[in-house]
């Protein structure tokens, strides 16, 4: 039997042997969290380097001029938006707060269509017109001329007009030559200056380019600002000594085909997206406007005949890099000059702008930096062998001596370069498209490695070994073995395994977690090592804040992947070699992640998720004649009841309900601070990212007990068919009342141990709260999950999670945790304290380390006798989190019948999934 003891999370050294006294250690000495502005930040970042000429600490008035430090902030960031001449009304441009509420959930929220909103003004005005009264609008379209009325968060779009200028054939010229083309686009530099001033961004934002170091002194990179790159552009352009004390401000670009709709005709856009590269990863991943559509790039199209020919092909790249430098145009002039700008805080700044990195997958990446197919875009690599080594970085001033040195079929069959186009960034000081372009993590490591490489492989792999129909029962097994995976909070369910035809980005995500176990077995030792040694990769790569330590780590990771991705080559599943642009872009990620920070804040999914809010959803509300006008229409308005919906927040006139706030108001009193929105209860959901500040990580009950259960401890122990559950609380007890004992309550007689007759509460879950910005998570990148033990989940099964808990020492167990399943959560009160427990079954390590195959730790259920588990009464201070179990499933194949609730009791070994989430891959490394 093991005996848990407390170790606090900040004092690896301080164990207590109950949670009383690791409860009140904490309250004494932990009460000093980590301020906001360390929240990309792991919790052992210590130094901050600000660099020493731009470093944006010196607020300014509007002409330019620097303040005093400590000047108090020069405005409100809400005091500009939505107030009227004489400042009466504080809803301007509406009436009241119930106005807003009805235009925010038709228009916003369930997006309404014009007859559906003006039935629900129809219904209003009946309502109403008995008191004398009219509701403020009488048809749709006032509605939405008061939307157009709000100031803040306007930017209007603008069409540009492009056509080809070049010669023209003899006879009839074909049709993309004499077309013209509607680039639509926004003034960039106000969609920046509103971005920068959003009151959602204050204590999210990095006002200069910093190196941090933990206590060990390892270099930390994180957000953009925090890496080599931003860093580098601020020495070049603090050579110039007016810049002094100014803000840099990168624009993060990305850009990415969509299709709307394939029935109607493969409708495409082309959308640029622009972000501040100051915003901390958390608050870019966030559902906010930090980032937002700037431009719809023109997409020409012709016949097949001229798709292929070499003039059609030049003139849409070349149109392609004029449109988006005259997307940035209006940023240009403050690349060089500083211009003031307002700061979420309050202040106003001097900042300069940058062309910063670029969000692209590899076709986008091919296009902008414009170089042959199949080659890479950011080193001389050749198609044939990208993974040779002593390959050299492209760059701007490289690709110009080149074009200058060699004729244009030199240069596409020696060096993979298109010598007639110009990469947009060429018209922008201090910008190297090759240098910019950033990685990718979905879909060069996600869709790209795992989905279309490594689970595509080991299928045919199955083909090769064994024919058709074994490998296609095998495959079935495996698909069996995804799918009776234990549940875990968060944890995508596959109740038919990989078997779907459409996989997306989260599809792909998702099977990561689980997919390693369920092909060992199945496929050659070193096949498993191989995916093991790329997860590895993966979920390195996806931190949110990553050491000097980690980087190490990355690159054995991936040396690991190249090395034991030889078994395909060597099983005939590829031809003599691997030489694939998404796969090879791996090698740029270590000198990446110290150019621009974690990838995490950097990936194509921030930009595919927009597509759904600023590309899809509008096209599905417009006509479909003419769509694009009435899309960017929409996009406007909403960003504008976004922008108003923060500073009526920042107020605390959005408090409560529209009901609730109009009765305070009736009897007169002013709007209180923002409330913090309540956490979802346990019903609603498996947990997810909490709203709040970086605090320490805790768990507790949840609120309220549940009824029908007994309250007297015989009883209890009855009815949940736990005899012992009477005598495991009383060696509980002796533990907390002896924390120095020099012998455990495993060792002494019952009689030694303290009668306790008193009433007990039981609770179906329990809450974990804990910092894990590498994941979904909250504005302070906090998360949290529920943990279940409960007899009937959703009516249907068993459900009982299972959970780490922290022992007495790193060398026992799994880095002084173990495992054990709750069978029971319950409190109760004894000498004038409250215990809230856990009754747990134990389960052991398997060997003194990991598995050598899949890296991860296994575990068995333990037993004192057969068939009599080993249970223990544990304090919930000792309970980390939850752990994620997956199956040892060995070569034998699954019965069809096996639900995935019967798993944790059906298989005498488990792995311990340490790529169920971020935080646990990082938890248990």
């Amino acid at each position: 039997m093991i005996r848990s003891s407390y170790t606090c999370p900040d004092c690896p050294r301080r164990n207590f042997k109950s949670g009383r006294g690791l409860t009140q250690h904490r309250n004494a000495k932990h009460r000093d969290l980590s301020p906001a502005s360390d929240l990309e930040n792991d919790a052992s970042a210590s130094t901050k380097h600000l660099h020493r000429f731009l470093n944006g600490q010196s607020p300014s008035l509007h002409n330019g001029q620097d303040l005093p430090p400590g000047t108090a902030p020069s405005f409100d960031p809400t005091s500009h938006m939505n107030i009227n001449a004489d400042g009466a009304n504080a809803w301007h441009p509406f009436e009241s707060r119930k106005d807003f509420d009805f235009a925010h959930y038709h228009f916003v929220e369930v997006q309404s269509s014009e007859a559906e909103i003006n039935k629900a003004l129809d219904m209003w005005a009946a309502q109403v017109c008995e008191f004398g009264v009219e509701p403020p609008w009488c048809v749709t379209n006032e509605l939405y001329d008061t939307i157009d009325k709000i100031q803040a968060g306007d930017a209007p779009w603008k069409v540009y007009k492009i056509r080809y200028t070049g010669p023209l054939p003899p006879g009839t010229p074909p049709k993309w030559m004499t077309e013209t083309y509607d680039l639509c686009t926004r003034d960039t530099r106000q969609v920046l200056q509103n971005q920068l001033m959003a009151p959602e961004f204050k204590g999210a934002m990095n006002l200069a380019p910093y190196r941090q170091f933990n206590q060990s002194g390892h270099r930390i990179w994180s957000n953009l600002m925090s890496a080599d790159w931003a860093w580098k552009q601020a020495d070049q352009i603090s050579a110039d000594e007016s810049t002094h004390g100014a803000m840099f401000v990168p624009i993060i670009a990305g850009s990415d085909k969509t299709t709307v709709s394939v029935a109607t005709g493969h409708q495409e856009y082309h959308p640029v997206y622009m972000s501040p590269g100051n915003l901390t990863n958390t608050a870019r991943r966030a559902h906010g406007n930090g980032v937002l559509p700037v431009a719809f790039l023109p997409i020409p199209k012709t016949t097949r005949k001229h798709r292929g020919t070499a003039g059609y092909q030049t003139f849409c790249r070349q149109m392609y890099h004029a449109a988006l430098a005259r997307v940035f145009e209006p940023l240009r002039t403050g690349m060089t000059t500083p211009e003031v700008v307002r700061c979420a805080d309050g202040h106003f700044r001097r900042a300069i702008y940058g062309i910063g990195p670029y969000i692209a997958d590899y076709p986008e990446q091919v296009w902008l930096s414009g170089i042959v197919q199949g080659w890479c875009p950011k080193c001389d690599a050749r198609p044939e062998n990208l993974d040779a080594r002593n390959t050299l970085p492209r760059s701007r001033h490289k690709t110009q001596f080149l074009i200058r040195s060699f004729a244009s079929s030199v240069l596409w069959s020696n060096f993979g370069v298109r010598a007639n186009i110009i990469p947009f960034t060429h018209r922008f000081p201090r910008a190297d498209i090759h240098e910019l372009l950033s990685p990718d993590l979905l879909h060069q490591v996600i869709k790209g490695t795992f989905k279309d490489h490594i689970v595509t492989w080991v299928n045919e792999y199955l083909h090769l070994e064994h024919g058709e129909t074994r490998a296609n029962a095998i495959i079935d097994d495996i698909d069996r073995r995804i799918s009776a995976v234990p549940v875990f909070p968060g944890l995508r369910r596959f109740p038919d395994g990989r078997d779907f035809s459409q996989w997306t980005g989260d599809d792909s995500k998702a099977l990561m977690k689980v997919y390693l176990a369920a092909i060992v077995g199945h496929v050659p030792p070193a096949m498993v090592k191989c995916l093991a040694a790329f997860l590895d990769f993966c979920y390195l790569a996806r931190r949110n804040a990553i050491s000097s330590e980690t980087l190490q780590q990355l690159e054995a990771a991936l040396a690991r992947f190249h090395r034991h991705r030889q078994i395909f080559i060597n099983t005939g599943v590829r031809e003599n070699t691997i030489s694939l642009p998404r796969q090879h872009s791996l090698k740029h990620y270590p000198r990446s992640i110290r150019l621009f920070g974690s990838p995490n804040g950097l990936c194509s999914s921030i930009t595919e998720s927009k597509h759904i809010k600023a590309v899809k959803e509008p096209w599905r509300r417009s006509s479909r004649f003419h769509a694009l006008v009435q899309m960017l229409r929409t996009n406007c308005r909403l960003d504008k009841m976004a922008a108003a919906r923060q500073a009526f927040t920042a107020r605390g006139m959005m408090a409560g309900t529209t009901l609730s706030y109009t009765l305070r108001t009736l009897d007169g009193e002013e709007p209180q601070p923002p409330i913090q929105p309540a956490e979802p209860t346990e019903e609603d959901d498996e947990g997810g990212p909490m709203v709040g500040p970086k605090v320490l990580s805790s768990i507790e009950l949840s609120q309220t007990p549940q009824r029908g259960y007994p309250k007297n401890v015989e009883d209890l122990a009855t009815h949940i068919n736990q005899p012992r559950l009477p005598e495991l609380i009383r060696r509980f007890l002796y533990d907390q009342i002896n924390p120095d004992a020099p012998i455990s309550s495993a060792d002494v007689t019952l009689e030694q141990c303290p009668n306790f007759s008193g009433r007990i509460a039981v609770f179906h879950s329990a809450i974990a709260r804990f910092y894990a910005p590498s994941d979904l998570c909250g504005a302070g990148g906090m998360r949290r999950e529920y943990i279940r033990s409960n007899p009937s989940w959703r009516g249907d099964y068993v459900r009982r999670d299972t959970v780490f808990i922290t022992t007495h020492s790193e060398d026992e167990g799994m880095y002084g945790m173990v495992v054990g399943r709750v069978y029971l959560f319950f409190s109760f009160s004894f000498c004038d304290s409250i215990y809230p427990c856990a009754l747990v079954h134990w389960f052991v390590p398997i060997g003194g380390e990991a598995d050598d195959q899949t890296g991860m730790w296994a575990v068995k259920p333990e037993f004192t006798a057969p068939g009599r588990r080993s249970l223990a009464v544990v304090h919930l201070d000792s309970i980390a989190r939850a752990a994620h179990l997956l199956p040892v499933y060995g070569s034998a194949f699954l019965p069809e019948d096996l639900h995935f609730s019967q798993s944790l009791d059906a298989f005498r070994a488990f792995y311990v999934n340490r790529y169920s989430d971020h935080h646990m891959h990082e938890f248990l490394a």
